[in-house]
Order: C-alpha cells, then sequence, then structure tokens
C-alpha cells in the first residue's frame, strides 16, 4: 500500500474517534484495531493508531530513530502510513518485577517504580496524551485509539489515561472485545459492564467477540442473552485465525512454544532461541518460522536445548539480569555442549550479542541497582559498557566483504553472498568494544549518520560463534535464505533458494485479517456509531 501523506489544512474538524478495549490483556484489541483501520483505509479514510500508554519490550523504531510500541508500529503500516511518536506518545519497557524505563515520544524520560509513576508521572501524563492526539485528529480522518488491559481494572482507575479517562477526555464512543477461546465471555463481557460507572457503561456501543470456534448457530441463544441483558448490540462474532503471520507485541504469546529435543516438526532445520524473562524483540524470528524447512523453538530451560542446528541468544530488556538467568539454569555449560557434539552456530541478536562478549561494564547503575560489572560467557572478544543514552536507529548496508557467516551463493541463491543487503533497526543502551579485532571479522558495513560505512557485528572466523546489534536480520529475504541454505549445505541437504518474500507475506497476512473481520463485523453499524459515512471521503 502506498502510504497516504496527511492534509491537516483541509480537515477543519477534528478527526472522528473510535476506542477499542478489551475485557482483559491479549483479547486481541490490537489485531482488532489493525484490521478496522485496514478495512477504512480501503474505504477511503485516512486512518491513524492511538495508544496513550504501552507496556512491551517488543518495540518499534520510526523513520526518524523514536521508540514505539511494536503494535502501533505495526497498525500505523497495516493502514498504510509512517508512524510516529504520536501515535505511543508513552511506552513503558519493563526491567524488573516493580520497575519499567519510561520512554516518552520515543526517548527514555526516567526509570520508575510501579509506584512511582503512578504517584509522580501520572498525575502529569494527561497534556502529554492529548496534545499527541489533537495533532493525530488534525492530521487524520479517523483515529483508532486503543486501550491497555482491562477498563475494569479498580486500583488502576483513579489515575487512568489509557481506557475510560482517556475515552471521556476524547468523548469517544467505545467497542468493547472479549476472547470466547480462554472461556467465560459473557462473565468476561457482564463483568466489566458491571464495574464501570454509569457514564463510562454509557460510552460502550458494541460487543466483539474475538476468536471464536465452531458453529455460530450454537452460540447465538448466548448472545440475544447478552444483547436483552445489556442493551447493547453485539457488532461481531470474529472467527480464530490459525497461523495469523503479524508480529505480536507481547511475549505471552510464546507461552507453550518450548521444545524438547526432536520437537522440530519434522523440518529439516532445528533452531533454538533461549527465551529469557525479559526477552524482547522476538519478532526477530517470525520469518524463520515462516520458512518451510525450519522450526524455531524457543526453550527456557537447558534440559530442552538439546543439540539444534542453530542457538540464539535474543534482545533483552536488562542483559545482566538474563545473563544471570542463563547461568542459574545452567545454560552456558548446555551451550558448550551443544557446540561440541553438533550444534553449527551459535548467534547472538543485541543483548543477546552483548552477553556473548567478556564483560559487561555498568559504570552508570542503568541495568544494576549499583554500578559494576560482570563476566560476560567469554566468546568473542568485546566489552559492553552501558550508558545512559540510548541508541535508536534505522540502519542499512551490506555485508562486509571479508564477513564470517557460513552462506550458500550457489546457483539457488539470488545474489553472491558477498554482494547481499542488510536492513534493520538498533535499540540498546550499550556500547561494544573490540579488544581483538584480528580474532574476529566484521559481519556488516553499515551506512553511518554522516552517510560513510561503518562495522557492526563481528564473528569467529568460521562463523560458529557470531553476533550483532542489528534488530530485524531474518526479515531481509536474500540473505535469510543464503544464511539457511548454507545450514543445509553443512548438513549435506540441497539448497532451497529463494522461498517467499516477508514484506509480501506480511501485507497478504494484513489483507487476510481484514477481509475475515469485515466478513464477521457490522462496519456499517460502527461508522453509524462513529458518525461518518461508510462511504469514505
Amino acid at each position: 500500500m502506498q502510504e497516504q501523506a496527511a492534509t491537516p489544512e483541509k480537515r477543519p474538524q477534528p478527526a472522528a474517534v473510535l476506542m477499542i478495549q478489551g475485557t482483559a490483556s491479549d483479547v486481541g484489541k490490537s489485531l482488532v484495531t489493525a484490521a478496522i483501520g485496514r478495512i477504512m483505509t480501503r474505504d477511503g479514510y485516512r486512518t491513524a493508531p492511538f495508544k496513550s500508554q504501552n507496556m512491551a519490550l517488543n518495540s518499534y523504531v520510526t523513520e526518524d530513530g523514536k521508540e514505539i510500541g511494536r503494535a502501533q508500529g505495526m497498525q500505523a503500516e497495516a493502514f498504510g502510513i509512517t508512524a510516529n511518536t504520536d501515535m505511543n506518545p508513552i511506552l513503558l519497557k519493563p526491567s524488573g518485577e516493580m520497575s519499567a524505563q519510561i520512554v516518552v515520544h520515543g526517548v527514555p524520560h526516567t526509570a520508575l517504580s510501579a509506584r512511582e509513576y503512578r504517584e509522580k508521572f501520572l498525575p502529569e501524563a494527561k497534556s502529554t496524551v492529548m496534545d499527541a492526539l489533537g495533532r493525530l485528529r488534525t492530521a487524520y480522518d479517523i483515529v483508532l485509539m486503543e486501550g491497555a488491559g482491562s477498563p475494569a481494572e479498580i486500583n488502576l482507575k483513579a489515575r487512568d489515561i489509557v481506557n475510560m479517562n482517556l475515552a471521556g477526555w476524547a468523548d469517544a464512543p467505545v467497542l468493547l472485545v472479549a476472547d470466547i477461546d480462554r472461556g467465560g465471555v459473557f462473565a468476561f463481557l457482564v463483568g466489566t459492564l458491571e464495574l464501570l460507572e454509569p457514564h463510562e457503561r454509557a460510552r460502550v456501543k458494541g460487543f466483539i467477540i474475538n476468536k471464536f470456534r465452531g458453529d455460530l448457530s450454537l452460540l447465538q441463544p448466548g448472545l440475544d442473552w447478552l444483547q436483552q441483558r445489556t442493551g447493547i448490540p453485539v457488532l461481531g462474532v470474529l472467527p480464530f485465525l490459525p497461523r495469523l503471520r503479524i508480529e505480536a507485541e507481547d511475549s505471552v504469546v510464546l507461552e507453550g512454544t518450548s521444545g524438547r529435543l526432536g520437537a522440530k516438526q519434522g523440518k529439516e532445520l532445528d533452531i533454538a532461541v533461549i527465551r529469557y524473562p525479559r526477552i524482547s524483540n522476538f519478532t526477530d524470528f517470525d520469518p524463520l518460522e515462516d520458512e518451510p524447512d525450519t522450526a524455531v523453538r524457543y526453550v527456557s530451560t537447558a534440559i530442552e536445548l538439546g543439540t539444534p542446528d542453530v542457538i540464539i541468544l535474543p534482545g533483552t530488556k536488562n542483559t545482566a539480569a538474563d545473563l544471570d538467568y542463563l547461568r542459574e539454569q545452567g545454560f552456558p555449560e548446555a551451550i558448550a555442549a551443544a557446540l561440541n557434539q553438533g550444534t553449527r552456530q551459535l548467534a547472538g541478536i543485541c543483548g543477546g550479542y552483548q552477553m556473548l562478549g567478556l564483560k559487561l561494564l555498568d559504570p552508570h547503575a542503568v541495568e544494576s541497582a549499583e554500578p559494576g560489572e560482570r563476566e560476560g560467557l567469554g566468546l568473542l572478544p568485546l566489552s559492553t559498557s552501558f550508558l545512559q543514552q540510548k541508541t535508536t536507529v534505522r540502519a542499512s548496508g551490506m555485508l562486509a566483504q571479508d564477513h564470517p557467516l557460513p552462506l550458500y551463493g550457489g546457483e539457488a541463491a539470488s545474489a553472491p553472498a558477498a554482494e547481499l543487503p542488510v536492513a534493520g533497526y538498533e535499540i540498546h543502551m550499550g556500547i561494544t568494544t573490540n579488544h581483538d579485532p584480528a580474532s574476529v571479522r566484521s559481519l556488516f558495513q553499515l551506512k553511518g549518520p554522516d552517510g560513510s560505512m561503518q562495522q557492526e557485528g563481528w564473528g569467529t572466523p568460521e562463523g560458529r560463534v557470531w553476533g550483532t546489534y542489528l534488530h530485524g536480520l531474518f526479515h531481509n529475504d536474500a540473505l535469510r535464505r543464503a544464511w539457511l541454505d548454507g545450514l543445509r549445505q553443512s548438513k549435506g541437504l540441497a539448497p532451497l533458494g529463494q522461498t517467499f518474500s516477508a514484506a509480501a507475506l506480511r501485507e497478504q497476512e494484513f489483507d487476510r485479517l481484514a477481509d475475515t473481520v469485515r466478513a464477521s463485523l457490522d462496519m456499517a453499524a460502527i461508522y453509524k456509531i462513529m458518525g461518518v459515512s461508510q462511504q469514505g471521503r
């Protein structure tokens, strides 16, 4: 889809707004928002997503190098527009059980405990939120506002800036989404309404039941009862969509994905991603899961590791704490055993890359309660110093001329390995120093801020251990397939060559989602609730 440029001067009236809230976390609010926005974009409306406050470790870097929640970045792409920080002005990135980094308009603002955030930050947050929403309402026809968690969280309502208080500030009608797949859907919906104040309840104009499997006629008596009991219509029952290949924001989607030795679904390549408690940007590996010959397993304990073809240490919000977790679980010994017994590569992305080095230095207590240092895994001659300034940037370039990655470059490859382009993004607090450049090889040449090409990422000469700060690495189709075919070649398997385009697959999945939702949702009623025409501009 082509980006639709906003033309604020043609809109004397602010954009129409619609708020999509949920009865709980992970009921599908983000995908329902993406689907409705995709439909509205197709119908001719310039549509923008908005979530005032997001809590997520899986973030998104905007084109101007700012950080927002991944869901709003995904939604903007689904709507065919460029994401900016107005779409998610406040992002919370948990760094511990009771603390988080507070990111305001894409830039780290401070680190606060949960209590400090509620008592010190939230009372002053309304202007930040409403200014951002106001700019979006000037620039677009429709703004789809997404809530967080549940509006019925009584302990949080007094200082709410993301659910019913926000709906009131924006005078937005609300659709309430519930997940029938987890059970108790009628209790969730009725119970949520019962816990709302009368003026809040009056904002709820419709229900959406999500993730339905089965015969709709058997559900109809319940739908009739619900409308009779509440006076609120069910605007749609959305079917469960298997294997929807749109990236998730919350690592809760990884529950149940751990795999023991042999759980490879009959595929020829076995990749194990270590799932530590603070894993971030796990969507790096989505394209690998879509490859026909590749199984991706998320493992939380050393006993699950086995001897995969590749072990990946992914990104993390707290490198030091998750390195401690690796040691507590016995992963260093299990990784060493796997490399001795047939695992071909150990790779680190971002925080995982930092772990592969000699030391982690934290002079400003960025990742720890006190300044100090930790021993890394000692597999690359690197040290990382955590600084108070965060790096968030989109990056592009190519493979380094003497890179160590064992890639396949034969007839099945789309280009010689040395000519493969690479693009992605970086989000990290640390600066990594190479103490023995002669013992390792650079992975990439990336374009720096001044236009010069700079080395990024390092690996051992034979490519058995390597790491990079570059997120989105495996979304590069030619590079991903050359790397996988290199693994196949090392196992005596024939290469597959190019299999699919990650970008085209994503567009296809956006359309599949929108087509399914349009067929199941009363869009005419939704447009009427918003007070806009279904025909578009």
